[in-house]
């Protein structure tokens, strides 16, 4: 192999980046035009990323309002981009899912909703139900987060305690056409799962949201379960739904077939393990790495070089309220770090297809056999970063942090481990 290892994978990277741009996708999916209205409405981390692609496709008139992360975001001619936290919801939230319910209000049924949705959005709309404040969705969201519970079921609570999610942005809009265009970074590609699916209503009931807050013993106050288990969520069934459309205009698969082919052009033979992985990050970094270890040493009827490539989201659960910097995607790497220690001619790279991975500036890490030597020549100690949940200050010291900035889409995680 006559490539760098590590710049062979952050062009696996950003070719599966690319394969998810906002405009491509939009105009695969355009619908047709309404006598009426065009209302714009959006929430996620690509949410003005792809309003601005919507406004090239689309043209004139439009009036549009999306709620996206703070930090830099895409210009827009007739869109008001409105900007909140995440992953913790703050007040800017608030305000932005407020000003989206006021800005459905009042349409008629020749008018046409277009919905921009992509992940993040369950951060960036908190709406408490009526009698509950901002501190209740955040202790929610908390508890959800270290819970180690997998997206899908975190979802399926927090449109239980909310005025948007669960298709009530959409009910909102009753009588206008709503036709919701999803970037899905949710395993299995479920539209209602994506942002908790503030226009698409899923099929879980209070039963259900109830059950997984027992599984998984996620600690919540008496008065937020008592409420998530008499609300009834809107059920897609429902009549306000019946003339909406939803389309998964990119996903994970796309996104690894594409990391797929620019490898094969390149010379290396790929090989997708899944695009939907769940699980603790930590144990899935095991995983990978005993994957690599084995392709590595007997091939199993491949040839070489090879790269294993899977997306999916992990979780982290932390216990005892304690952790350091990092983000599920660091940790997953840092483990299968541990494991890789004295292999050679593996490498390999886990990051978010945001370009952010947890709460710093790095989308994930690279590892290889040497990066726990690394870190120990540091100072550092990779066992003990691992059980603190402090993965970004272990590659920190190693130097294997990637860090290409946000990239405009999310379509959840890619990871690749290249065996030469």
């Amino acid at each position: 192999m006559t490539f760098e290892p590590r710049a062979f994978l952050a062009d696996l990277f950003h070719a599966a980046v690319a394969a998810a741009d906002p405009y491509e996708a939009i105009v695969r999916h355009l619908p047709a035009r309404p006598k009426g209205r065009t209302i714009v409405v959006g929430a996620g981390k690509a949410a003005s990323q792809m309003a601005a692609a919507f406004e090239r496709a689309w043209g004139e008139p439009v009036e549009g309002l999306v709620v996206a992360r703070h930090g830099p975001v895409e210009t827009c001619r007739h869109t008001r981009v409105l900007m909140a936290a995440h992953p913790v919801p703050d007040e800017a939230g608030i305000a932005g899912a407020e000003a989206l319910l006021r800005h459905v209000e009042g349409l008629t049924s020749d008018d046409l909703v277009v919905a921009l949705i992509s992940g993040g959005g369950s951060a960036l709309l908190p709406a408490p139900p009526q009698g509950f404040a901002l501190a209740d969705e955040k202790a929610l969201n908390e508890a959800l987060l270290a819970s180690g519970a997998p997206i899908s079921a975190m979802n399926v609570v927090r449109k239980h305690f909310s005025r948007i999610k669960g298709g009530r942005l959409a009910a909102r809009a009753y009588p206008a056409r709503v036709v919701s265009l999803v970037v899905s970074d949710v395993p299995g590609d479920s539209p209602a799962l994506v942002a908790s699916g503030p226009t698409v209503a899923g099929a879980g009931n209070a039963e259900e949201a109830l059950r997984i807050i027992r599984d998984y013993r996620i600690d919540l106050p008496a008065s937020v379960i008592e409420f998530i288990g008499r609300e009834r969520a809107p059920l897609p069934y429902d009549e306000v739904f019946a003339g909406n459309d939803v389309h998964v205009i990119a996903s994970a698969r796309v996104s690894l077939e594409a990391a797929a082919a620019h490898a094969r052009k390149l010379g290396v033979q790929p090989l997708i393990l899944s695009d939907s992985i769940e699980g603790e990050a930590k144990d899935i970094g095991r995983m990978h790495a005993a994957l690599a270890r084995e392709f590595s040493a007997n091939g199993q009827g491949l040839s070489k070089p090879l790269v294993l490539l899977s997306g999916g989201e992990t979780t982290v659960t932390i216990i005892g309220g304690r952790y350091g910097k990092g983000g599920r995607n660091s940790e997953l790497l840092l483990s299968a770090a541990i494991d890789l220690q004295g292999a050679d001619g593996i490498t390999a790279i886990a990051a978010d297809t945001d370009g952010i991975d947890g709460s710093e500036d790095n989308a994930g890490a690279f590892c290889d056999g040497e990066t726990v030597a690394r870190i120990r020549a540091g100072g550092g100690d990779a066992r003990s970063y691992l059980a603190g949940h402090d993965a970004w200050s272990a590659f920190d010291l190693a130097g294997d942090l990637f860090v290409p900035g946000p990239t405009g889409t999310n379509v959840n995680d890619l990871r690749a481990f290249l065996i030469a």
